[in-house]
């Protein structure tokens, strides 16, 4: 990344995003839970921020493929900006206000995360994308990682308030770093040689209609609804089958987030260009036995290798599933195709963060991390012998020529 000064600005941007989103939605979760009592209501804020990512991802994907990608990104910075200054202050006027606000700033998050990830190519150039790919994806890590321990330190010194103004500021500094990239991803270029007409489903068709992108798609979509089911059963796993109380909880935490930037950057820059898809099959498949070997033999250093271990699988995955994107889906679509992954991983984790509660009461922290890790082994074993399949045909007419 030395001397790529776009490229810089742009980790950063993602890295802030992330930083800004997560620091200030742990304060306001605590605040509704003390306000409320109510699990609905924090399920509710979940549900009105990462929403519009689904439901919106085909509008979304459309305007990021219509519109020059660094104007886009600092206009809706700015508005998202006033946004989160607005929330800062009507979080304390009830339920209906909050949920309002939080889904305006997710439909924010639904334009820039496409807008970010479409920029990727024009800013690293056509030889870099994988590198590139690595370190935003590791900006985005460090980003989840200190927002949630900055977030419980504002929140437990009441400081909600000032988290949310925070967050509002991180938008603006967003803002600034689009203000300042020198690169630009004009629509009109890449659409010229096409003269097809865009349509906002273009995104998802194109995912599923390419013969490797279906198959890892397809992988993924069933990795993560799995994955995610095992998030409220992590906290469980440790304290009550690990005993490591709330320190060992956040050191499984940590080498789960010290993996992904492992898989994102060392272990991703290692592949082979011909092997993307194939890399991304076996990410998946180190994320589940990483998840579920811990369950099999019950002893914490097990459990911190196989977090670390099913941090890099994640890791690697992600930057995989990204570049092979970049690759495969023609740049005048990138927008709408990256908005579409978000929406497919993103109503994946809604659907299993909504289950994996009851899974949890009904069969336990242990055994749901198990189905959580195997399920997903078993989908990337299904998914690298379908591709394989797939690519000896392919293979046969190219010698056959």
């Amino acid at each position: 990344m030395r001397g790529n000064r776009d490229l810089r600005l742009l980790v950063g941007a993602v890295g802030l995003s992330a930083l800004g989103d997560t620091f200030a939605f742990i304060p306001l979760m605590l605040h509704l839970q003390e306000e409320t009592g109510s699990g609905i209501a924090v399920a509710s804020l979940l549900i009105a921020f990462w929403g519009p990512l689904v439901v919106l991802a085909g509008p979304a994907g459309l305007l990021v493929d219509s519109v020059e990608s660094r104007r886009l990104l600092l206009g809706v910075s700015l508005a998202q900006a006033a946004l989160g200054a607005a929330l800062a202050f009507a979080f304390v006027g009830g339920l209906l206000p909050i949920l309002v606000l939080a889904a305006l700033l997710g439909v924010g998050l639904a334009i820039v995360q496409p807008a970010e990830f479409a920029l990727v190519p024009v800013v690293a150039g056509p030889e870099r994308v994988k590198q590139a790919n690595g370190y935003v994806e590791t900006g985005r890590y460090l980003g989840f990682a200190l927002g949630p321990i900055l977030g419980g330190v504002l929140a437990a010194g009441g400081a909600t308030r000032i988290a949310l103004l925070l967050n509002a500021a991180s938008f603006l500094a967003v803002a600034a770093a689009a203000w300042a990239l020198r690169a630009r991803r004009r629509p009109e270029r890449v659409r010229a040689a096409e003269g097809e007409p865009d349509r906002a489903r273009d995104g998802v068709v194109f995912l599923f209609r390419d013969r490797i992108l279906a198959v890892v798609m397809s992988v993924a979509f069933v990795s993560v609804l799995f994955f995610s089911a095992s998030t409220p059963a992590e906290v469980f796993f440790a304290t009550d089958f690990l005993h490591a109380g709330a320190i060992g909880y956040g050191a499984l935490m940590t080498g789960w987030t010290v993996g992904m930037g492992i898989g994102a950057t060392l272990l991703a820059g290692r592949v082979s260009p011909r092997l993307l898809a194939t890399a991304a099959l076996v990410g998946v498949a180190i994320q589940g036995a990483g998840i579920a070997t811990p369950t099999l033999y019950l002893a914490f250093w097990l459990a911190l290798a196989g977090f670390l271990i099913a941090g890099a699988g994640l890791g690697l995955r992600n930057v995989m599933a990204r570049t092979l994107i970049h690759e495969r889906v023609p740049e005048r679509l990138h927008g709408r195709a990256f908005a579409a992954y978000n929406g497919l991983r993103n109503g994946a984790e809604l659907i299993a963060l909504a289950g994996g509660g009851g899974l949890v009461a009904a069969i336990g922290a242990r055994w749901t991390l198990l189905i959580a890790g195997a399920l997903p082994v078993l989908a990337a074993v299904a998914g690298l012998a379908v591709l394989r399949a797939r690519r000896e045909p392919v293979a046969a007419e190219v010698r056959a020529a």
